[in-house]
């Protein structure tokens, strides 16, 4: 721990009422160390502590705090203290003992929320909660509704939450008050990386820093220069709506997630209104923001692949795609990997590409091999030159390595008793930190095999999957149409390449010249397929074997660059006699199936034509893991390959943890890339995000009782029930009857969405159970299913929708569908331009209307948000009796022991003969149920007389409908005529 992690302990265990605090702190700063600490300090004797909404990275980075050690001794008490995690899959009774044990637990707000409504947990042995993710939170979400439950319970309990998103802690009106108020804190605690305490202890020894501006190469700056023209061209055409804040639209702002969810925050309830271009806008703009970010992540060869696949699949409705400057960035992605042109052309290959190692191919039908030989269609007038790019920072990662070694090699032998002294604080890891996982298999590949093998696979892979598209079947093709433009996205493109487009032989010859590469290295793929599927582990290295490959590489392709590609083990290459290339999981010092860490030791380039140099032990750590592995592996050099301001904390905090450690840190950037301009944009984003919750917290009017003042509150709200309103004052001479609490039974599963929270802020008492029949009960005749916009259209889809219907219409008198609406949503399923006077089997609305005419009895019921079906719902148990929670576990339940009386389970329903007297004619909706009560059976209804008959069914017409039905012949004649020759 760092010092100023005492001084955040401190001050929430300092407050004399001891209700706990909100944290909020820059993120990287190891809030997982505070958690760790706090657990530590916890004892049995003052009751249980739960922690919520944790991640599953998080929950192993607070017990890889808390237990260092991967091996823990069994004799160590410490272990002991380390929080076990509550799951479903325990007992009722087990998570009893569980809970009041006094000890730590991580567990879900679902079943925490559950144990609480059907009191399994005492909440007076809670001492106190532990939330992480506070910017999640919200008023209706399930933690607001567990604090409010054991804050009106126990007044003991502290609340300690934490964040480490600043800049989603002001997102919104007043964020961070409202999650102040829904947890009933009045503390709100800000750690920003510019706090006094927080600069003092990163600062005093800080690493040594090493900045690296890498430059782009010219068709990277090119992609880069077109991709921002037509970003900001998008956001051009985002201003002419007057929709949208203008200050937000930027393109600063654009480089970040946060943008489209910006954005959508504002286009949600009026997005109904909004036409298509606009919507279409929205979604160019994340497109765009990722062109930016796989720009500087991806090689040239995966780069070319995932325009490729937008190039497929958004041709015919994006809107970026007809920008003036979007047919660049095809262009040069395509110049990247190889070039196109006339065999005679002397400018084949552009300045730009004079650096990059190229390589010209034969492709043709035969199998006739040329080393340096151009490829060449039958007419000989085209060529196909493989350019290969390699991504500029590969080769200063390597020189960076071979950096790291000579320096250690120097310092050993100028010092060996230094080094003798060290030897048990400097282990030598090199840890290379990238964005995903991706990139960490593709780095440890180019420093295990060179940029050649790397990008030859890459670009075999890329081939062979122009084959694979190419053995699709064909739609059938049309004439060629053109889609423009319009404002400043002024444009056109050819939807289909065809005839009378110019230039479309050109693309023609270009597509058939990738397919002739493509067959080529496919069969040749497959001749090598029993090579290539052997078992890696099976080739020893000390026999001058390498190790095979699953993906069907050229095993030494750095060498043979212009020869066919063969696969021969025998060939494979010989340099790795005398050493050892190893790649090792985390799972060394992770939890295991987690692979996070890739590592090779002293993997020497084995197939680089320039001199081979030693290289240091080298890790890969991708981001997404989530991991902690700095306190893990302690390294003493670190290469930041993707910058990210979070893992740039992470490295201060380590340092500071370790100030006798010799730690030092390389940073490579792209010059004058995105990548510089977003890391410095999330500084000055988190900056401003700690300047507006200072202000904030300067002006907040929380209650001096936040506790007493929230639950009141709540209490006066449920005086306002329409059952109680509807109190009738005649009665006894005014006096008021005793107050009955509402009662709603809910399923399970509804506990997570909000809306349990809502009904129980309004007054009603919760009881969940598992419903096989419906969402919620409020009466013995109501059933409600409930149906959010996104659920309702994929019940649809997958036809769920029709057998729950199918169900309530079976067991409850009034069946009830809830399509329920996200109040910062448009109240609509649609504009009204977008109605059509035609009924389409896909249409929603079409579908809504096929479940009402087949389901006579469903009511529908439309709700603007969750607290408008509160309201709907006290509406509807108004002068309702209170629903049997047994009778509403048993509705749908098929039984062992058979059928029971007076009861509603399957078994006492014959489904199919019900269903074959309801389509017999004369029989409706209206009477089916009482001729269901007067006969016992089908052959009771074929033989009642039409007096009988017209007493059940309410008519004489229909009546006699069914008796013509059932006594009509089988028989029937059929006249023949015949025709004369």
């Amino acid at each position: 721990m760092v010092q100023f992690h005492e001084h955040i302990i401190g001050d929430l265990l300092e407050d004399p009422t001891d209700a706990g605090g909100l944290v909020v702190l820059s993120s990287g700063l190891g809030v997982h160390k505070i958690i760790a600490a706090l657990l530590h300090l916890h004892h049995p004797s003052q009751g249980t502590l739960l922690i919520l909404s944790a991640s599953p990275s998080q929950k192993h980075s607070i017990l890889t705090s808390l237990n260092p050690n991967p091996n823990p001794n069994p004799n160590n008490n410490e272990t002991t203290n380390s929080p076990s995690e509550i799951t479903s899959d325990l007992q009722a009774h087990h998570r009893l003992s569980l809970y009041s044990s006094g000890n730590a637990f991580f567990i879900t707000s679902r079943i925490l929320i559950v144990d609480l409504l059907t009191r399994r947990l005492p909440t007076s042995a809670v001492a106190g909660i532990v939330l992480l993710n506070a910017h999640s939170l919200s008023e209706t979400c399930t933690e607001a509704f567990i604090v409010r439950i054991l804050r009106s319970s126990n007044r003991n309990l502290y609340v300690r939450a934490f964040s480490d998103k600043p800049h989603a802690m002001v997102a919104g009106f007043a964020k961070a008050e409202r999650t102040l108020k829904c947890l009933f804190l009045r503390k709100l605690y800000l750690w920003p990386r510019f706090q006094v305490y927080v600069s003092e202890d990163l600062e005093r020894d800080p690493p040594e820093v090493v900045d690296i501006r890498v430059p782009m190469s010219a068709y990277m700056v090119g992609i880069q220069k077109a991709v921002i023209e037509v970003m900001d061209a998008c956001l051009k055409e985002m201003r002419k709506t007057n929709k949208v804040d203008v200050e937000d639209l930027t393109v600063e702002n654009g480089l970040f997630k946060s943008f489209d969810e910006i954005v959508r925050r504002q286009l949600d309830p009026i997005w109904h209104t909004l036409g298509k271009k606009t919507k279409q806008l929205v979604s160019d703009l994340k497109t765009l923001r990722k062109l930016l970010d796989y720009l500087v992540r991806y090689d040239a060869v995966t780069y070319l692949k995932y325009l490729d696949s937008l190039r497929a699949s958004e041709s015919f409705r994006s809107v970026w795609i007809f920008a003036e400057s979007s047919y660049k960035i095809f262009e040069y992605a395509k110049k990247r990997v190889y070039h196109f042109g006339m065999s005679k052309s002397e400018n084949l290959t552009s300045p730009a590409m004079k650096s990059v190692k190229s390589k010209k191919r034969k492709l043709d039908d035969s199998n006739k091999d040329q080393e340096d030989s151009l490829v060449k269609d039958a007419n000989s007038r085209v060529v196909l030159e493989e350019a290969l790019e390699e991504a500029p920072k590969w080769k200063v990662l390597r020189e960076i390595l071979e950096e790291i070694e000579e320096e250690r090699e120097k310092q050993a032998i100028s010092s060996d008793d230094c080094v003798v002294e060290s030897a048990t604080d400097d282990n030598g890891i090199v840890l290379v930190a990238c964005k995903d996982e991706h990139s960490c298999v593709q780095l440890e590949e180019y420093i295990t095999g060179g940029p050649n093998k790397v990008m030859r696979g890459e670009w075999e892979k890329y081939l062979l999957s122009k084959v694979q598209l190419h053995a699709l079947p064909k739609r059938n093709k049309k004439k060629p149409q053109t889609t423009k433009g319009f404002g400043v996205l002024d444009g056109a493109a050819p939807l289909t390449p065809g005839k009378g487009v110019e230039g479309s032989s050109l693309i023609t010859q270009e597509h058939e010249a990738l397919l002739a590469a493509a067959t080529q290295i496919s069969k040749q793929a497959q001749k090598g397929i029993e090579i290539v599927q052997d078992d890696p582990q099976s080739h020893e290295v000390g026999k001058g074997k390498g190790k095979g490959s699953s993906r069907g590489r050229n095993k030494n392709s750095s060498k043979n660059n212009g020869r066919k590609l063969e696969i021969k083990e025998s060939e494979s290459s010989s340099k790795n006699d005398g050493k050892k290339v190893e790649v090792n999981s985390a799972n060394e010092h992770t939890t295991a199936g987690t692979s996070v860490l890739k590592k090779h030791v002293e993997g020497a380039d084995v197939e680089q034509p320039r001199n081979e140099k030693r290289i240091p032990p080298v890790h890969f750590y991708a981001y997404e893991s989530g991991q902690q592995v700095l306190d893990i592996l302690k390294p003493s050099a670190i290469i930041v390959y993707h910058p990210d301001i979070a893992f740039v904390r992470e490295i201060e905090v380590y340092k500071a943890e370790n100030p006798s450690k010799k730690v030092k840190v390389y940073f490579l950037f792209y010059e004058d890339s995105t990548e510089v301009q977003k890391f410095e944009a999330s500084i000055r984003r988190e900056n401003g995000a700690f300047e507006s919750l200072i202000r904030q917290k300067s002006m907040m009017m929380l209650p001096a009782d936040q506790v007493a003042h929230g639950l009141v509150r709540n209490s006066a709200s449920e005086t306002d029930s329409p059952s109680k309103q509807n109190t009738v004052t005649r009665k006894a001479g005014g006096q008021k009857e005793a107050d009955k609490e509402m009662q709603v039974i809910v399923d399970m599963r509804e506990f997570m969405s909000s809306l349990p929270n809502v009904l129980h802020q309004k007054g009603m008492q919760i009881l969940p159970v598992t419903l096989e029949v419906g969402d919620y009960i409020l009466s013995p005749m109501i059933c409600v299913e409930r149906k959010s916009i996104q659920d309702l259209f994929s019940s649809f889809a997958s036809g769920r929708l029709y057998h729950q219907v199918e169900m309530m219409v079976r067991y409850y008198r009034m069946p009830v569908l809830l399509i329920e609406f996200s109040q910062d949503k448009s109240f609509s399923f649609q504009s009204t331009n977008e109605i059509s006077d035609d009924v389409t089997p896909h249409n929603i609305i079409s579908k809504l209307s096929l479940l009402v005419l087949h389901f006579p009895r469903l009511r529908i019921v439309w709700s603007r948000s969750l607290h408008a079906t509160a309201e709907i719902f006290a509406s509807l148990k108004t002068n309702q009796d209170e629903p049997d929670e047994a009778k509403a576990t048993r509705v749908g339940v098929p039984s062992e022991e058979g059928v029971v009386e007076d009861d509603v389970r399957t078994e006492n329903y014959n489904t199919s003969a019900i269903e074959f007297l309801r389509r017999l004619p004369g029989v409706t909706d209206s009477n089916y149920r009482a001729i269901m009560d007067g006969c016992s059976s089908l052959a009771e209804v074929a033989l009642l007389p039409v007096e009988k008959l017209a007493e059940l069914m309410g008519g004489q017409k229909s009546a006699k409908i069914l008796r013509d039905f059932l006594d009509a012949k089988l028989e029937f004649t059929a006249t023949l005529t015949v025709m004369a020759p």
